[in-house]
């Protein structure tokens, strides 16, 4: 099943999603049983970010390929860190690269985890079943802003540099999948999607160690590589078995 947040009449809706329409629901369905009311064509839906999580977790490098090429230790642990809402966007939405923004503009693509249930020292089992579902995240990032900085508050943190959709994917083996990502149909990154050093659940265990998660919560998986954008772009980020993200470039006050 698929179930996206669309824009109706200005106000955000749950649908699920068909392969022409999107049922509107009545509430979400991570949290209950909605019922259906009404429909919308799915060729003219706004897509929002999936679910707005009430904790916005992040994993930094868990794939071997770009561990090596950042010349970084393999962890030797799950560890997270923490991204902010006002970073999400989503699909179809605007990439803006801030205007005092120099250097190095770049997009990674991510495997998406959306916690379905409260948890607190789960155990593997426990971790694996929590997942309600997956969605697509493009990890935007400036580079120079990330070096100046003592945290990543701009650097992966300003407004829209956080795409993530169109929507959540329940019924899929994501890591079986593969991910792509490609720059004006160009591919620019390509590789197993399950070829990481810790997988989610891994890290729903030790995350779960000293805190609690809540449904909707979301943990971006990493990436395999990175790759540079510009204005003028447009970035899409495919997984197989669950869809594709899609976002152009904008360059601020253009």
């Amino acid at each position: 099943m698929r179930y996206a947040r669309i824009s109706v009449e200005g106000r955000a809706v749950w649908g699920r999603v068909g392969e022409s329409d999107i049922e509107l629901l009545s509430e979400s369905p991570i949290d209950g049983e909605p019922s259906v009311i009404g429909a919308v064509p799915r060729a003219t839906a706004v897509w929002l970010p999936p679910v707005v999580p009430l904790v916005f977790y992040a994993v930094g490098m868990n794939y071997p390929r770009h561990i090596a090429h950042a010349g970084a230790r393999t962890p030797d642990r799950p560890e997270v860190g923490y991204r902010a809402n006002n970073a999400l966007t989503g699909h179809g939405s605007p990439i803006v690269k801030p205007a005092d923004v120099e250097g190095r503009f770049e997009a990674e693509p991510e495997l998406v985890a959306v916690i379905g249930r409260r948890l607190r020292r789960a155990t593997y089992e426990e971790a694996r079943t929590s997942v309600f579902g997956w969605t697509i995240g493009n990890d935007v990032s400036a580079r120079t802003w990330q070096h100046q900085d003592r945290s990543f508050w701009r650097s992966k943190n300003s407004d829209t540099f956080k795409p993530m959709g169109p929507w959540i994917e329940t019924d899929v083996d994501a890591l079986a999948q593969r991910t792509t990502l490609r720059v004006n149909g160009e591919v620019r990154a390509h590789f197993p999607t399950g070829d990481m050093v810790f997988d989610p659940f891994d890290h729903v265990v030790e995350m779960t160690r000293h805190l609690t998660v809540h449904p909707g919560d979301v943990l971006w998986m990493g990436a395999e590589s990175t790759c540079r954008i510009a204005p003028g772009d447009t970035v899409d980020v495919e997984i197989s078995g669950i869809g594709v993200l899609s976002n152009p470039v904008h360059l601020e006050g253009t």
